[in-house]
């Protein structure tokens, strides 16, 4: 029991990491997405000014954005759902973990 305790850490633990992985990967891709928001504000900014930009490429860059942005989310949405996961088994873990000390505790009180 110990052993498959210890297994379910571990894999935990794992889990954990990899999630953490990929929130660096997704904070360096909001920060490029939010250079490129930066960008097209810009040029945003000059179309109002009456200045005259190529507006397919004002569109494209947009949708690349947006197409982005909704990758981002599902990744994000996948890692916060590896971490609560990864929270409700470790929890589980340390009340089992837990119980088991308590079990040691009687048998040696019983000795």
């Amino acid at each position: 029991f110990l052993q498959q305790t210890e297994w379910s850490l571990q894999l935990m633990t794992q889990r954990a990491l990899e999630a953490e992985s990929n929130v660096e990967k997704l904070k360096l891709a909001i920060f490029i997405l939010q250079e490129e928001l930066e960008s097209s504000q810009v040029e945003n900014e000059n179309l109002r000014a009456g200045q005259t930009t190529d507006l397919g490429a004002v569109k494209q860059n947009i949708d690349f954005a947006l197409q982005n942005l909704h990758q981002i989310i599902m990744g994000a949405n996948w890692s916060i759902r590896q971490l609560t996961s990864g929270a409700e088994s470790l929890r589980f873990v340390a009340e089992v973990l837990k119980s088991t000390g308590k079990i040691s505790e009687v048998e040696e009180e019983e000795e």
